[in-house]
């Protein structure tokens, strides 16, 4: 594998100019991707205020938002990887209420958020039409590889000993499921962009693998 260390700075300067370099009369569909430990979110979350100073409106969007009822997500226990791998995440409503509005031809009107898992009921909130040159920053795991229409997108991994090492003891249980996505979808063979994020405060671009 060939990478290229960068600072978490430059990194967010370069996919900035990256994603602005992209048709401005158009909105743009970014997915960040990552099991939770890899920080899709807070890459996401890092390239909004960049993106506004480059004259682009930027909408976060978090695939945590998108979750199946817990009569579904949780049919064969709270802490079953493959229930997790393919039933806890709202792929169908991600697509109806974000990525297709969105997409070539559509209304731009979209709801940032579903599904309030604590409450488990639906979000009451409004639409937000999205302005002229909008890009919408998803974040969240598993996003590849299932249909979604994303513009560009940008896979966040780790060795399996890091992601061991950086995910919480509660949430262990959901380890099998990335490693599942990593050998059946190979997310890193997808996506426009992968980083190395082993160590989080120092990613590396992948450029080549062996």
């Amino acid at each position: 594998m060939r990478v290229r260390p960068i600072s978490t700075d430059v990194l967010v300067e370069e996919l900035a100019d990256l994603l602005t370099s992209r048709e401005s009369d158009s909105y743009l569909r970014v997915a960040f991707d990552g099991a939770p430990a890899t920080g899709p979110g807070a890459l996401g979350d890092a390239l909004v205020g960049p993106l506004r100073a480059r004259g682009r409106p930027a909408m976060r969007i978090d695939a945590a938002d998108f979750l199946r009822p817990a009569s579904l997500r949780l049919e064969f226990g709270r802490n079953d990887p493959d229930s997790y791998y393919q039933g806890w995440f709202d792929e169908a409503g991600l697509a109806r209420e974000v990525l297709d509005p969105a997409g070539p031809g559509g209304s731009g009107r979209v709801l940032a958020r579903l599904w309030d898992a604590t409450a488990d009921r639906a979000v009451r909130e409004s639409y937000a039409e999205l302005p002229a040159g909008a890009i919408l920053l998803v974040s969240g795991p598993l996003l590849l590889g299932g249909g979604l229409a994303f513009d560009v997108t940008v896979h966040l991994e780790m060795s399996a000993a890091a992601l061991l090492r950086r995910t919480p003891a509660e949430d262990a249980w959901t380890l099998p499921a990335f490693g599942r996505y990593a050998e059946e979808v190979g997310p890193a063979s997808l996506a426009d962009v992968v980083l190395r994020v082993d160590d989080p405060r120092r990613p590396a671009m992948v450029l080549e693998r062996s």
